[in-house]
């Protein structure tokens, strides 16, 4: 639905605060200066402060569910002072007032015109959402819409709704591409070793298809079933090249195996549903309109999983009910940011240490290492939240940010990543690390005559790893372990290495809801604090605009046999080499 909000709804037109312009600005310099030269700030002397160490921890608890977060932020480098001035800095540019415009539904997305509320994906019937002038309607359309994937899943699941041959539906296939493929495909994965998740998931499959690369087309349907497959197309205009492309492939797969059983026609109703806005579009593609799940405007894709973007597929494999569990989770986090105090705000703390970090200390890279196999596919996403929001080069204003916005994200799951890039973090670039464990397993295992089980053979490198990062090993320290001279500085550890490890009580649907929002008001409190626009995403278009050109260029040389012209030299060398190695 459209909302028309009134004229006092909308950004204000005074004149931008920025935060370089701001004393605290130039006080974080020079403090960011100090913790480059002076000793005494090093982390290993810092973290010889019990009051300091306590002092830096944040904890979130959900009663309801016996289960909390806890972030410790004591080995970043920064002292209570450091934090104040943080804080008083986000005071000074308005981040609350700018957290509350979100809330409430300001367009705060000025370049697109939009509002920003994909929290209100989470919300639970019932919720007071009258600080948005237009809650109401915005309430009953998410759960309009929520209703009917409920329903739709409900007689998908059941087998109350079948193929054209009668066979139940078990195999999904989620085409989509960017935060329609990242987010849900994150969600899955985190899931797929809950006992609850694992259970409802039985005897079904969701594959995910993104890469219009044919090969990740022939992986992903390999070894379905069409008559027991059903295909979900996730595209708001129902134009993403990649991602039509995928489809049309798709549905001719579904025709080719099923023709002799029904219709294209009746292939298509009971075989294909979408997620779009593009209603039109997507009925000629031959989805049926009682089959089109939709969303608005004011979601992101790369915010869009709590959306039926994720709702649907994931719901189909693991039950509606453990994804109203994960957003649930994601409300509840939702209600920490916007209300916690900003000394006790996770997502707050790690927002302001990610502006010190890059900002102010110079480190240009972050890395996010879950201690949890589980969430593999989390730093993936991240990255894109993160990357596609906040790697800007102008201000809200149009006036370019006298230094460069947001980090390179990366991660693995540990201790995977302790074989592949620990060596760089340990001894090499110095990169902030995020570390998450978790205080229970998915899938407990203890051996019989094994010192610990299996799960604390993990987290015992979570805890350690953090330590190593902070405290390092000094060329002394070598001595005293009687390495032989010739070796002793290859051994030496710097130390000083900030990182920050949050720990909670058990990985499910829930606390994958809280992370996943942890991370995503992270995102935006950088981006507010720089004075950005973390919700548009220019940077994405001009790529797309000249591969059109490159595409008419291909059409007519492989048609018609056109030369290649109009591109640069190197350009036009590469496609000539291109089409000779690919008749």
């Amino acid at each position: 639905a459209e909302f028309h909000f009134l004229s006092i709804i909308q950004p204000p037109a005074e004149i931008m605060v920025k935060c370089y312009d701001l004393p605290q600005f130039a006080a974080l310099t020079a403090a960011a200066q100090s913790f480059k030269t002076d000793e005494k700030l090093h982390l290993s002397n810092l973290l010889g402060d019990a009051n300091r160490c306590s002092s830096l921890v944040a904890k979130h608890t959900c009663e309801a569910q016996g289960s909390s977060v806890v972030l410790d932020y004591s080995r970043q480098q920064v002292t209570g002072e450091t934090m104040e001035t943080l804080f008083d800095l986000a005071d000074k540019v308005g981040l609350t007032e700018s957290m509350n415009a979100m809330r409430s539904g300001i367009r705060i997305n000025e370049t697109e015109g939009r509002m920003v509320l994909h929290h209100a994906l989470r919300m639970p019937k019932g919720y007071d959402f009258s600080c948005c002038p237009s809650g109401a309607e915005v309430m009953a359309d998410v759960h309009k819409v929520r209703d009917s994937v409920e329903e739709f899943v409900g007689k998908m699941r059941s087998g109350e709704n079948t193929g054209v041959t009668g066979k139940a539906i078990k195999n999904i296939i989620a085409i989509g591409i960017g935060g329609s493929q990242l987010g849900p495909e994150f969600v899955y994965e985190a899931l797929r070793a809950d006992s609850k998740a694992r259970v409802a998931a039985e005897g079904r499959t969701l594959r995910f298809l993104a890469n219009v690369d044919p090969v990740d087309f022939a992986m992903c349907v390999d070894g379905l079933d069409p008559s027991e497959s059903m295909i979900v197309v996730v595209s708001k205009t129902f134009t993403t090249a990649e991602t039509m492309l995928n489809a049309r492939t798709a549905k001719k797969w579904l025709i080719d195996g099923l023709s002799a059983s029904a219709s294209e026609a009746d292939i298509a109703a009971k075989h294909i549903i979408a997620v779009s806005t593009a209603i039109d579009k997507a009925v000629a593609f031959g989805v049926q309109e009682s089959n089109i799940f939709g969303f608005w405007d004011w979601v992101g894709g790369r915010f869009s999983v709590c959306s039926a973007v994720g709702l649907v597929p994931l719901s189909l494999h693991y039950s509606y009910e453990i994804m109203s569990e994960f957003l649930n989770g994601a409300h509840d986090m939702d209600e920490h940011f916007f209300n916690a105090p900003v000394r006790e705000n996770i997502p707050i703390i790690l927002g302001l240490l990610g502006v010190w970090n890059s900002t102010f200390l110079g480190y240009g890279t972050r890395a996010l290492l879950p201690y949890s196999q589980a969430l593999k596919r989390l730093p993936a996403h991240i990255q894109q939240v993160d990357m596609e929001s906040n790697g800007k080069r102008v201000a809200m204003d149009g006036v370019p940010v006298p230094f460069q916005t947001g980090e390179v994200n990366f991660g693995e799951p540990g201790t995977n990543g302790q074989h592949s890039f620990y060596q760089l973090v340990h001894q090499g670039r110095v990169v902030p690390c995020d570390f998450i464990g978790f205080c229970q397993s998915q899938a407990p295992c203890e051996l019989d005559g094994e010192p610990v089980s299996n799960h604390d053979e993990l987290m015992s490198n979570f805890f350690a790893q953090p330590d190593a990062l902070a405290f390092g090993k000094t060329l002394n320290d070598v001595i005293q372990e009687g390495v032989p001279e010739n070796i002793r500085a290859h051994k030496v550890f710097t130390g000083n290495r900030p990182s920050s490890s949050m720990l909670m009580t058990r990985l499910d649907a829930f606390a994958i809801g809280q992370l996943l929002v942890i991370f995503e008001h992270r995102t935006a409190v950088q981006g507010f604090i720089w004075g950005i626009n973390s919700f548009d995403q220019w940077g994405v278009e001009l790529g797309k605009v000249l591969a059109k050109q490159v595409r008419s260029q291909l059409t007519a040389s492989r048609k018609s046999g056109a030369s290649v012209q109009g591109f640069n030299t190197s350009t036009q060398s590469l496609l000539e080499f291109y089409m000779s190695g690919s008749k």
